[in-house]
């Protein structure tokens, strides 16, 4: 038995996959911070990431999974984002020590630090 997969995203830009692109998805409403969540069949999973992503939606904020019913589907959440890709000035001439904090950060929510040995 396949579990559905879960996203949560803007309301607005479903409206053109459903059309221009023949995705089928059904909406569970809104979540508490009034973000629309969508269920997405497995089989279309993969075509709606690619679609995200070209859409902007370059960062996956968090994944999570949840029991639909006690012994039955699992569900899996994703909460995707659009970031701008950030630079600001490195600080690691002045303190060493942040050099693995900002290469975390770089690698994790794709933070550019100018001047940061690499």
């Amino acid at each position: 038995m396949k579990s559905p997969c879960h996203v949560a995203t803007n309301p607005n830009l479903f409206t053109p996959l459903k059309v221009n692109h023949k995705i089928i998805y059904r909406s569970l409403g809104f979540d508490y911070q009034e973000i629309k969540t969508l269920q997405i069949r497995p089989e279309d999973w993969h075509s709606i990431v690619v679609i995200l992503y070209v859409y902007g939606y370059n960062y996956l904020h968090s994944q999570c999974v949840y029991d639909v019913a006690p012994g039955g589907l699992l569900a899996s959440v994703y909460h995707l984002t659009r970031i701008e890709n950030p630079r600001i000035p490195s600080i690691f001439w002045v303190w060493k020590r942040v050099d693995f904090q900002k290469r975390e950060s770089h690698d994790m929510l794709g933070i550019s630090y100018d001047n940061h040995p690499r």
